[in-house]
């Protein structure tokens, strides 16, 4: 099935540990941890995002 192939997943903050973001990935093309630059809301600036489990 093409909808197991795809997987949510929430994005922490690395400085504040705070779960900010949600996203989709293909576990297919994507094995490694999701990692992203973006904007947390408490530390005021752009920080590294890192894929946690649901």
């Amino acid at each position: 099935m093409a909808s197991d192939v795809r997987i949510k997943l929430l994005l922490e903050c690395t400085e504040c540990k705070r779960r900010n973001y949600t996203s989709h990935k293909n576990r297919r093309n994507t094995t490694a941890k999701l990692e992203l630059s973006k904007y947390c809301p408490w530390d005021k600036k752009h920080t590294p995002h890192r894929e946690v489990k649901i």
